[in-house]
Order: structure tokens, then C-alpha cells, then sequence
């Protein structure tokens, strides 16, 4: 088997051999579990149509080959192309579909090219107040920071009606009770804080995680900035809304898993060439739980 040949297995079919079931799907988007970290949001994405796969917990994909290459690595065993043939062929038999795919060129936002923008508003959709309420967080302060956004899926001209935040390039990360996605182009939030020039930061994974810090402080605003990445994948662009602004402390609220630890190693490497910034993970103030909403929700 080649690499050619091994790229045209269907990844769903990989997985239901691994045990592994989509726990939710969108058109030919599948989503699991990552079979690289225990996680209890499903954040691993297969498009039946390209059968490519991204992991957004991790901030990366690929194809066949690619998946078999880092499964092997997670389980301690050799992962070279070559080892990755090999157990591919192992697995496959006869059932295995070999799919008719043309070779696409990896694209972060291909997954939300499909939704279009309608129109946004406040939020008085029912499904959301209490989707919001089940989180944990009062409309009262939802309000201030996220908008009611109606978009389009142009693939199954089917209307979406979701919590939005906008982001720094344009776009808005979409939320509701079924549904996860994005406005293209996928970006962080920038949100200012009260005070002009403020000596820190606080950088959040998701909205929820910021808006329960926001609903644990009853509802009063941060004082100093806070960044929310809206994916692991955007934690590059945090560089340029901190290097040169003065903060000497960055507080970092990561979630309590294997992707939130090496985001956390990611961003302290990062500071550690920041002269004068001081890096301080949060990770205690909400252990043992998974995320700041976890914690937040224990306390309601």
C-alpha cells in the first residue's frame, strides 16, 4: 500500500474500526471526541467530502495518513510514513471503502465557508436565553458582550440561529445548544478594559469561559484587557495585541485537559522572550474542573 492508495480510505471508517463514534454531525461534517486527549466537547472534525480531519483542541489536521501518524505517536509506538502504511494495511480488509477524493489544499476556515451572515440583533430568542441560563450566565451580561446572529448554511439552505461574538478580522464565533461554528475569517476577540492602558491581561479559551468569569465577579467589568482565542488554532495572533503595550502580567485561563496543557507550556514559552512579562496560569482557581464554565456552573 502507498501513500496515494492509504489516503483514499475513508477516515469514518478508520475510526469505527478504533470504536470511536461521531457524537454529532452537520451535513459531511462529522464531530468526535479526539482520540488524542480525553475531552467531554467533541472537538475533532471529519469532513466526509474531503476526508480530511482537524483536530481543534489541538490546532491541526491533515489527511489518512497524517491522523494514523500522530494516533501512533499518542500511543508511544513508531511513527514514521512507513509505520503508518504498515498499519494501515494491517487493519484494512475488504469493508475498508476506498473513496474517489480530489487532493484539497488544507484551509483553516473551510469549515465555516458555507455559513453566511443575515442579519444580528439582540438576544431574545428563547433557545438561547436558555441555553444561557443553563450555562450559567444572565442574559444581562450576554447582552453586553454577545449578539443573536442569523446565518445561512448555503449547503443546506437551512437558517441557524446562534450566540455571536465578533472577532478581530470581521467575523463572529457561533454558539447554540447543537451547534458550533464560525463567521469567516476565524480570529480572537479583543475586549478593552476599563482602564486605559492597564499593566495586565487575561486570556480565555472561549466566550463562555470569559462571560462565567465575568457572571463569578457579578456582572462588574474587567479592569484590565482580555483576550478570547475562539480556537487554540488562533494563538498566534495573540502577538500583536501584546508585545509592546506594557502589560508585565498575563493571567491565562486554559482548560484543564491535555490541549489547555499545551497551550499553557505554548503560551509560557512565549512569554518567557516577553521582557518584563510575568505569566500566570489560572489553572487552580477552577481544578478539578474541565473549563472556568465547569467551575462557574458547580457554584450556581
Amino acid at each position: 500500500m502507498n501513500i496515494h492508495d492509504a489516503n483514499r480510505i475513508s477516515i469514518h471508517e478508520i475510526l469505527a474500526k478504533l470504536n470511536l463514534v461521531p457524537k454529532k454531525s452537520q451535513s459531511t461534517k462529522f464531530w468526535y471526541l479526539s482520540p488524542f486527549r480525553n475531552e467531554k466537547t467533541a472537538s475533532f472534525q471529519v469532513d466526509l467530502k474531503t476526508n480530511r480531519w482537524y483536530d481543534y483542541g489541538e490546532g491541526f489536521g491533515g489527511d489518512v495518513v497524517d491522523f494514523v501518524c500522530n494516533y501512533l505517536k499518542h500511543h508511544k509506538e513508531a511513527y514514521s510514513k512507513s509505520d503508518a502504511l504498515r498499519w494501515i494495511k494491517n487493519m484494512s480488509d475488504d469493508s475498508v471503502n476506498l473513496l474517489n477524493i480530489t487532493p484539497i489544499i488544507p484551509n483553516s476556515d473551510k469549515d465555516d465557508q458555507a455559513l453566511i451572515f443575515k442579519k444580528s440583533g439582540a438576544i431574545k430568542h428563547l433557545g438561547l436565553i436558555n441555553y444561557l441560563n443553563k450555562r450559567g450566565i444572565p442574559l444581562s451580561i450576554a447582552q453586553k458582550h454577545l449578539k443573536e446572529v442569523q446565518v445561512l448554511n448555503k449547503v443546506t439552505n437551512r437558517k441557524i440561529i446562534a450566540l455571536g461574538l465578533s472577532n478581530e478580522e470581521g467575523g463572529y464565533e457561533l454558539r447554540n445548544p447543537l451547534f458550533k461554528g464560525c463567521i469567516a475569517p476565524k480570529a480572537i476577540s479583543f475586549i478593552r478594559g476599563e482602564i486605559p492602558k492597564p499593566q495586565s491581561i487575561s486570556i480565555f479559551e472561549g466566550f463562555m469561559d470569559y462571560l462565567s468569569f465575568i457572571s463569578q465577579m457579578n456582572g462588574k467589568p474587567l479592569k484590565s484587557d482580555a483576550i478570547i482565542l475562539n480556537s487554540l488554532s488562533c494563538l498566534s495572533q495573540i502577538n500583536a495585541f501584546i508585545r509592546g503595550y506594557g502589560y508585565d502580567h498575563v493571567y491565562t485561563w486554559m482548560d484543564n485537559d491535555q490541549a489547555g496543557q499545551n497551550a499553557t507550556k505554548m503560551l509560557d514559552n512565549f512569554f518567557n522572550t516577553q521582557e518584563g512579562i510575568i505569566h500566570k496560569p489560572m489553572n487552580k482557581v477552577y481544578a478539578p474542573y474541565k473549563d472556568v464554565n465547569e467551575w462557574h456552573m458547580s457554584k450556581q
